[in-house]
């Protein structure tokens, strides 16, 4: 049994300890479960620089961050705390809130200020950039892939007419080994995976065509930090030392994207540095820092734009209900402007 004399000693000694900077149990840290929406691939480096150098640590966070198979799988991750944080599509992350509202998950830090969300075809096989070149082609979808759940709402503001394409149901290990072989004609999925997975199957730049959707008429947003709202509410400043970590680890991420590619081989070594330092140069220039972010900086939505959003996933997603911008996105836990703003 504890005597009053050793408590008495036991919090002199804490109070020694924290004097001299000393690490005590009540200042643990925080420990932070985070699921990635893909594998360790350049685009990646952002969350892996937070944690390689600190700046999670800074914070009070114990962070472990886990690869994703799928940006809309991450989504029920978090939702059920399996994940107490993640990264997603919000695009989806609007369809889940709107089929069960009470789901406990919220976005609160874009990342992709413009969707990676593409079809991308080769020259060889009759596709251009023209979305209409899709007509009459055979298309490869995965059916948890972001880009995929975009297709009504784009084929419709890209004046697509579908009657003539085949839709073929693929999983995400032959999307590319498809294509390359001209199994299918063209693939849905972000951009800089599919483009730099394909060069790495053998197809030559220039006879690689990519349909962005969000330079033909879809004016969405892509993925997000999502965080559990039960976590959230109990640890918000947890939550706001993450953003604010993240925010670093990104902006180094634009400023030395080697050393951001240096971050993802030392979780995969079989990766090609050169392929991964084209797909996060090519993530930074597309969906990070794009000229909306360098004004306003990094990390934070238009909420007009959200809510315009919403309506075109009226038709994309099929809502139902009346979801609006406010249930999807917080931006209370985000640093201040000057603390988001890209090199």
């Amino acid at each position: 049994m504890f005597t009053r004399r050793y408590l008495t000693r036991l919090a002199a000694a804490a109070a020694v300890a924290a004097s001299f900077g000393f690490p005590s149990i009540a200042s643990a840290e925080t420990p932070i479960k985070f699921t990635l929406d893909w594998k360790f691939e350049g685009p990646a480096a952002g969350f892996l620089l937070a944690l390689d150098k600190g700046y999670f640590k800074e914070e009070g966070l114990d962070v472990t961050i886990d690869t994703g198979n799928g940006s809309v799988e991450a989504i029920p991750r978090v939702a059920t705390g399996t994940y107490q944080m993640g990264f997603g599509d919000i695009n989806s992350v609007i369809k889940f809130l709107d089929e069960d509202p009470s789901q406990k998950v919220k976005a609160v830090m874009m990342i992709y200020e413009r969707p990676t969300f593409a079809v991308v075809g080769r020259k060889t096989l009759g596709v251009t950039e023209d979305p209409k070149s899709l007509e009459g082609k055979k298309l490869g979808a995965p059916p948890p892939d972001g880009a995929f759940a975009q297709w009504k709402a784009f084929k419709q503001v890209a004046g697509i007419d579908d009657s003539k394409i085949t839709i073929e149901s693929i999983g995400f290990p032959v999307r590319e080994p498809m294509l390359a072989q001209g199994d299918v004609d063209a693939v849905f999925g972000f951009a800089f995976s599919v483009i730099l997975n394909l060069k790495a199957q053998g197809i030559a730049d220039d006879d690689i065509a990519t349909i962005l959707m969000a330079e033909n008429g879809l004016n969405l947003y892509g993925n997000a930090v999502m965080v559990n709202t039960d976590f959230a509410a109990e640890n918000p400043e947890a939550v706001k030392g993450f953003l604010k970590a993240l925010a670093k680890g990104f902006a180094d991420a634009v400023a030395d994207p080697e050393e951001g590619v240096a971050a993802v081989l030392k979780r995969n070594e079989t990766l090609n540095p050169d392929i991964e330092l084209e797909r996060l140069s090519m993530a930074n220039a597309m969906n990070i820092k794009t000229p909306n972010v360098s004004e306003n900086g990094f990390g934070g939505v238009d909420m007009e734009r959200l809510g315009a959003s919403i309506e075109t996933l009226k038709l994309s997603m099929g809502l139902k209900g009346e979801i609006k911008a406010e249930q999807v996105f917080d931006a209370s836990y985000l640093p201040p402007k000057e603390e988001r703003m890209l090199p």
